[in-house]
């Protein structure tokens, strides 16, 4: 059992023992203590109680800790901090016995069933297939993946879903600039227009056109021919660039079978059957002021082309009735100010919207050190995902763009990217991995078995062999948190903690400066390489939820 867990069991009946009860308190909440020496574990329950029950916290606190076991092997002290703040301090047997269940439980080591046959579908990406990925786009990507990694480990069945908006006038400008391109190709002149998409990649695809089809749509009109072939191949390569960052995805879902299955008509009949819709302008509006809006929106123009508003009113109904239990939505900040409007459409179709979160993230900026990285000319005024993780790999990508959190502006310094050393936050918490991996490997050689029963962990005092411990033991907390935060940023602070305080463990100055694991105390040695194989495995599961490889050698 998590300490968390025991404490806010124990801390409740205490509550109920004290004649305080227990639903004016809420849920328990268990926190790390902001000062070190404040004891592990610290609860707030007598400031919640405080103002209810009009006492003072710490007479609260007071009567709550009488009622607390006396003898607990669990803790080696109990005490009232500060305004009425409840500190547990672990006891050394509590922590030998959690690092024993780490070395137990190994790659399972934090997962938890919290989700267990809850259903949650996230949705991230949906970059319309009219372009390479861009780095937003690498953000985007790297954020819904480790959520819905996060979310897998705490138990919850996970649907990766990417909405392919392959409808609407981009598309059609998308297959003008290729047909014209192909023109070009043929020796006519240029009809581009600054509306049109203007890379390189438009070109090469116009050429793969006069390739397959030589002059013979010289004076076709019809744009469907170069869409259709614009469209495939820049799909395919959205889906080769994620898989290089092991992203992948359970569904595509095709905005075109909208259209074709009548669900967009649907959405019209049902607004219009609850007077929430009217036609002005020659356009269809949604009375959004009805919602708490400002203005009404658009929902159908003048021209009968839909705005984005009603295809993903739509969609997002589509996705309650499959009977998702949460659904999360990851959009760039560029969506800050109308995603509201689909929530608004959902909530008047008589749909629970507060099933759907909307995640918003930040943009990213490239950086030189102090300059920003001019953009590419090869790829029109964009640079690539492709370029990037050609440039510092894909594990390094990953981690630079979920090492922040999602709602704060990333500069991406491309030359700390590019540092292979521990100066790289990446190659920090990697070294720290391939660094155990290498004392147990010498330990193999120098005839330790490590298989070789269990080892005694009572051995472990030193303070610096129980730091790492309780770092280890936080695991399963963290993980949970961010998972249900969603802020996965909070994985990477936690890794590099832990490398540091591994670090620590090993520089503890025992022998030459440094902890000798490897001793010829052999029982010693078996419960130390115990402890740094238990940070093994801790630092690989947290990598494995970024999604990033815990290299042996480096």
């Amino acid at each position: 059992m998590k300490a968390e867990t025991y404490i806010q069991d124990l801390v409740l009946k205490a509550v109920t023992r004290a004649g305080f009860s227990p639903e004016h308190a809420g849920e328990v909440s268990v926190m790390e203590p902001k000062q070190k020496g404040h004891g592990d574990l610290a609860v707030n329950i007598a400031l919640i109680l405080a103002s209810r029950e009009k006492k003072n916290p710490r007479e609260i606190a007071a009567a709550i800790v009488k009622e607390l076991p006396s003898s607990d092997s669990c803790f080696s002290q109990i005490e009232i901090a500060g305004p009425g703040f409840i500190n547990f301090t672990l006891s050394d047997d509590w922590l030998r016995q959690g690092l024993a269940e780490i070395l137990e439980q190994q790659a399972a080591y934090g997962n938890t069933d919290i989700g267990r046959d809850k259903t949650v579908q996230v949705e991230f990406v949906s970059a319309n297939p009219t372009g390479p990925l861009t780095i937003g786009h690498g953000r985007q990507a790297v954020i819904g993946d480790t959520i819905a990694r996060m979310l897998e480990q705490i138990g919850y069945d996970v649907t990766r879903e990417y909405y392919f908006n392959n409808a609407g006038r981009q598309m059609r400008m998308l297959g003008e600039s290729v047909m014209y391109r192909y023109r070009e190709l043929l020796g006519e002149t240029s009809e581009l227009t600054e509306d049109h998409y203007q890379g390189e990649y438009i070109i090469d695809i116009a050429r793969e056109a006069l390739e397959e089809k030589g002059d013979a749509l010289r004076n076709l009109n019809d744009v469907s021919y170069f869409q259709a072939l614009a469209e495939e191949r820049i799909f395919n390569e959205i889906k080769n660039t994620v898989a290089r960052l092991g992203i992948r995805f359970d569904v595509f879902y095709n905005e075109t079978s909208l259209y074709e299955t009548g669900k967009i008509d649907d959405v019209i009949a049902a607004l219009k059957k609850k007077e929430l819709v009217y036609e002005a302008d020659g356009a269809l509006w949604f009375r959004t002021t009805a919602f708490g809006q400002e203005t009404d929106k658009v929902i159908l123009k003048s021209s009968g082309e839909p705005t984005y508003r009603l295809p993903d009113i739509a969609y997002h109904r589509d996705k309650i009735e499959r009977g998702f239990d949460m659904i999360i939505d990851i959009f760039g900040s560029d969506h800050v100010a109308t995603y509201p409007d689909v929530l608004a459409g959902i909530g008047a179709l008589g749909y629970d919207s507060g099933k759907i979160h909307v995640l918003i993230h930040q943009f990213v900026t490239l950086m030189e050190g102090n300059e920003k990285v001019k953009m590419s000319t090869r790829k029109a005024n964009f640079v690539t995902l492709d370029e990037l993780i050609d440039d510092v790999g894909a594990d390094v990508t990953r981690y630079f763009f979920i090492n922040r959190s999602m709602n704060s502006h990333l500069n991406f310094d491309l030359a700390l990217a590019r540092t292979e050393s521990d100066e790289n936050p990446v190659y920090y918490v990697q070294y720290a991995h391939a660094r155990i991996c290498s004392i147990l490997e010498h330990a193999g050689e120098r005839g330790v078995d490590l298989a070789g029963g269990t080892p005694d962990l009572s051995l472990l005092t030193a303070r610096e062999e129980m730091d790492l411990i309780r770092k280890l033991l936080n695991w399963p907390a963290v993980l949970q948190q961010a998972a249900e935060a969603f802020e996965p940023h909070k994985i990477p602070v936690y890794l590099e903690e832990t490398a540091t305080v591994y670090h620590r463990f090993q520089h503890a100055g025992k022998v030459d400066g440094a902890m000798r694991v490897v001793t010829d105390d052999e029982d010693l040695t078996r419960a130390r390489l115990a402890l740094c194989d238990a940070a093994r495995i801790v630092l690989s599961n947290g990598l494995d939820v970024l999604g990033i490889s815990s290299p042996s050698r480096m």
